[in-house]
């Protein structure tokens, strides 16, 4: 039988187990291996090269939010509607008696009432409007009489374009001795909800391979350190897994193939996406970054207001971002009268910046790693950043039986009693009885979901 032969790889993989593989063969006697057949053997040096640094992606949750226990199938949540009535894409037409009447899009309707007051525009003209007939049939039209035109909307310079209009009420009038107002406005309440998944991850070596040493010194994020190669492997199975953790929860959209047997969740960037602030060409010239933050607050002034808020940012993003802030600098030239050390010739300039206020807004910037590792979304360009507002929400807590204070984001992980989801690490196969196979075996699982709540505060820059 002739011997085996091993072709020689462009190059050399090395694998976690002492495995025999083409990938990770020296071939002594191969020219592109010349360093390993001079004459004396050279020095090899025991330490791993920690070629790309830290390699974790996981923190943006653990910064940003908070995690909670949870015993059911699933998370359910109320927000707030808004206080006051406004529509868009509302359409203007005269009917058959000379009144005018809005008419909503599609099938949105609407909670006026007879007696209140509405502002009407297009854009560009503007017009206020009494409300003689609100809520009725199915609430899809409301007829009105302009204040200031006896002839209706359209003779006051509205156009009849379809979806061109939008109004927003601001009070009612009634004359003396008449009714009241005819019906109530029931607060409109947002229901929401999101399911915990599974994640699951596994790392197996031969029980004979667990005795075999003699390989390089290794270090891992975690904290390991050693030369058995099997501690290396392990640990870097339970890096990884904490990244999935984070990234299921940053990806996961809920599922609607009905061919799939498995239901997804939803993620932070689905979430963000159909509930909040989408922003287009955010952070693209430096030139334009001041006009970005002024169109960006003015988004915010439309939500919630919260004042401070965390800007993560990719490398393009956060370098845009201090180009930006260094044009509009006016006390040096060039751009470069700030920085430590007071910026002396001989000493650092500061070419970042960590945040900045405009208007009444409070932004600090974080570069985000996960939008930068080039094994992840580094080579994505679909989303360039996100915004976080900071601060918190008052929500009622069926576990505690009270109302408490939460981060708009947070992690909720089964938990019940003595059995806790979060994270389970079961180890088999190193002590007698626990496994029939001559194997270790480190098992992990958690169950686990994000909650995003006010999203409408967030944004994603795409």
């Amino acid at each position: 039988m002739a011997d085996a032969t091993f072709g020689t790889p462009a190059e050399l993989v090395p694998s976690y187990k002492q495995t025999i593989l083409q990938s990770n063969y020296i071939d002594f006697t191969d020219a592109s291996h010349e360093q390993w057949a001079q004459e004396n053997m050279p020095d090899i040096y025991e330490d791993e090269v920690e070629r790309y640094g830290n390699r974790t992606l996981s923190g943006f949750l653990e910064m940003m939010g908070a995690e909670y226990p949870l015993e059911s199938d699933q998370v359910i949540w109320t927000e707030q509607g808004r206080l006051h009535l406004s529509y868009d894409n509302v359409t203007v037409a005269a009917d058959g008696s000379g009144a005018n009447v809005l008419s909503m899009t599609g099938t949105t309707t609407h909670a006026v009432r007879k007696g209140q007051t509405i502002v009407i525009t297009d854009g560009t003209t503007t017009v206020r409007a009494f409300v003689t007939a609100g809520q009725e049939d199915d609430n899809t039209e409301l007829t009105v009489e302009c204040y200031t035109n006896a002839t209706g909307l359209v003779d006051a310079g509205l156009p009849t374009t379809a979806d061109a209009c939008k109004f927003f009420v601001f009070g009612s009038e009634f004359n003396k001795g008449t009714v009241g107002m005819d019906s109530s406005i029931d607060p409109e309440i947002n229901v929401f909800n999101v399911k915990p998944i599974i994640t699951k991850d596994n790392y197996t070596v031969n029980g004979s391979d667990t005795a075999q040493i003699g390989w390089v010194n290794v270090s891992t994020e975690g904290g390991d350190s050693g030369n058995m190669w099997y501690l290396k492997a392990s640990g870097d199975t339970k890096t990884r897994f904490n990244d999935y953790l984070e990234m299921s929860l940053l990806e996961s959209v809920e599922a609607t193939n009905a061919n799939l047997a498995v239901k997804g969740t939803q993620g932070y960037f689905s979430a963000v996406e159909s509930r909040g602030i989408t922003a287009s060409d955010m952070f693209d010239a430096a030139g334009d970054v001041i006009s970005d933050f002024r169109a960006l607050t003015k988004e915010l002034d439309k939500q919630g207001s919260i004042e401070e808020n965390m800007l993560y940012l990719n490398r393009d993003s956060s370098n845009t971002f201090d180009e930006g802030l260094a044009a509009a600098n006016s006390y040096g030239s060039g751009g470069t009268s700030y920085g430590v050390f007071q910026n002396s010739e001989d000493m650092a300039l500061n070419l970042g910046f960590s945040g900045v206020r405009v208007g009444s807004y409070d932004f600090y910037k974080s570069d985000w790693k996960y939008l930068n590792d080039g094994a992840t979304r580094g080579s994505f360009t679909d989303v360039k950043g996100t915004l976080v507002p900071a601060g918190t929400v008052s929500v009622y807590d069926q576990m505690m039986g009270q109302n408490i204070r939460r981060p708009f984001l947070h992690v909720r992980y089964r938990a019940k009693g003595a059995v806790n989801r979060k994270l389970m690490t079961t180890v088999l196969g190193l002590a007698a009885g626990t496994s029939d196979l001559d194997a270790m075996s480190l098992e992990l699982l958690s169950e686990r979901a994000l909650v995003t709540q006010a999203a409408n505060n967030f944004a994603i820059f795409q």
